[in-house]
């Protein structure tokens, strides 16, 4: 028998974790945390598989919404054996180590457990990593007949490292996508998949509900961004792009820089800083071992200076500048939050968003508004004026969603399940997978709801 059940995220963008039972063998697939919730509720829902067999976690990549409840996973289940890509074990002892201390500044819940650094410090230890496109086994603990599962990393060209997974179990396939990109960005080439036939897809679908019309290639994008930032940096303005300091940052910085060497964008000081920073190192230090656009490109050869030595952020206004500041959602607290209330206010400046932003956060709000208008980054906050120019570009880390229904069409697979996606997402691709393909079989994610695969 093989079953699938929801843990966390599936019918959201949010704490993704699912379990896979292979006849016994307990595979669990990603362990996030809830970017826009606090304390337990970030949390997926552990206790759905407290009486289960828990023997392999596998991790797709180092985005907190797939790595971030990790620590609090092995607490539960020690003797789990963890395994990734090795660029995103080298990720995750960065960000897991963040999260401790963002964690303790957020949470004041007395029944929550924190883990610290010398914890994340054992828990990398655990770690253990497979190149792309290398066959391993996993195996069960209580050795179970038919539990056996062979196990390959395919390349998902989302961020450094990540990973779509072909699970195979005597001859069914199954293929979790992760977070996956069919299209190359400026450092990350685009996804590969297996060669072979799948028997279950299990398909992300974060853009299942936008119009491909409004998702231009990245080159396009990047020339149509130059246009608008030259606009402000030529005016005499500053520019706040609120980035995740994993992915986004780095592609965002390569992107600006190539821009400027190939004189398309008005030349201009580079704020970054933070884990932002230290990602970069990870980014250059593997671009001989993973597939990238220019393997010869170094993130730390750009002229950049770190935005945690401005101590008066009206320095970021007397020369033109472009700031790249954490985090992409501008969740209360981060830099892009704090600098985002100063460049509200200024008329000849601007703040420019570049990727997807979750409907209850103030990067949502900040997004969604014009200048003149008056608007409340949070509850708590004052309401600010808008000055500023407002511009949305979208520079997607994943895919469209004609490609993921090329992905279907690639890997053939006799059932769908759905994930990582809101509800309007989920249901255009639903309706267009049956539409198009009338024999496959399709579900819909959600916790607490197991699925019999076979």
């Amino acid at each position: 028998m093989i079953s699938f059940l929801p843990i966390g995220g599936g019918n959201e963008i949010g704490a993704n974790s699912y379990y896979l039972n292979f006849n016994g063998n307990g595979i669990i697939l990603d362990c996030g945390i809830h970017p826009q919730k606090t304390g337990l509720e970030s949390l997926p829902n552990f206790d759905l598989i407290k009486d289960k067999s828990v023997d392999s976690c596998l991790i797709s990549h180092a985005h907190q919404d797939h790595i971030g409840s990790l620590p609090f996973f092995v607490k539960n289940f020690p003797y789990v054996k963890i395994i990734t890509t090795p660029q995103t074990r080298a990720l995750a002892e960065l960000t897991l180590h963040n999260s401790v201390s963002i964690l303790k500044k957020e949470i004041e819940e007395d029944d929550f457990e924190f883990y610290s650094h010398d914890e994340v410090d054992l828990l990398i230890k655990m770690i253990d990593y497979k190149e792309y496109q290398n066959e391993f086994e996993l195996n069960s603990y209580h050795q179970q007949k038919d539990a056996k599962v062979n196990c390959t990393f395919y390349d998902a060209g989302h961020i450094l490292g990540s990973a779509g997974i072909l699970l195979e179990n005597n001859n069914h396939k199954i293929f979790y996508t992760g977070d996956i990109n069919l299209s190359s960005q400026t450092l990350q080439s685009a996804a590969r998949l297996p060669e072979t036939k799948i028997d279950t897809l299990i398909l992300e679908t974060t853009y299942g509900a936008t119009d491909s019309e409004l998702l231009l290639d990245w080159n396009s994008e990047s020339l149509r961004f130059a246009k608008e930032a030259n606009n402000i940096l030529n005016n005499g303005g500053s520019i706040l792009i609120p980035v995740f300091s994993l992915g986004k940052m780095q592609e965002m910085l390569g992107t600006i820089w190539h821009l400027m060497l190939k004189r398309k964008l008005t030349n201009g000081d580079i704020y970054t800083g933070g884990l932002g920073t230290k990602i970069n190192r990870a980014y250059d230090y593997n671009r001989f071992t993973v597939s990238r656009v220019d393997e010869e490109f170094e993130l730390n050869a750009i002229s950049q200076k770190d935005y945690y030595e401005i101590s008066n952020p009206e320095e970021f206004f007397k020369h033109p500048c472009i700031v790249l500041a954490s985090s992409g959602m501008m969740i209360k607290g981060t830099s892009s939050f704090i600098f985002a209330k100063r460049w509200l206010k200024q008329k000849d400046s601007a703040i420019f968003t570049v990727g997807y932003m979750a409907e209850d956060t103030p990067g949502y709000v900040v997004t969604n508004a014009v200048r003149g208008d008056k608007i409340q980054l949070t509850e708590l906050d004052e309401q600010i004026e808008v000055n500023c120019t407002i511009k949305n570009f979208k520079f997607s880390a994943h895919a469209r969603r004609e490609d993921l229904l090329k992905i279907v069409d690639k890997l053939k697979p006799d059932n769908v399940i759905l994930t990582h996606g809101d509800e309007e997402a989920l249901d255009w691709m639903g309706s267009s997978i049956l539409k198009k393909y009338k024999n496959i079989k399709v579900q819909t994610a959600a916790i607490g709801k197991e699925i019999k695969i076979l």
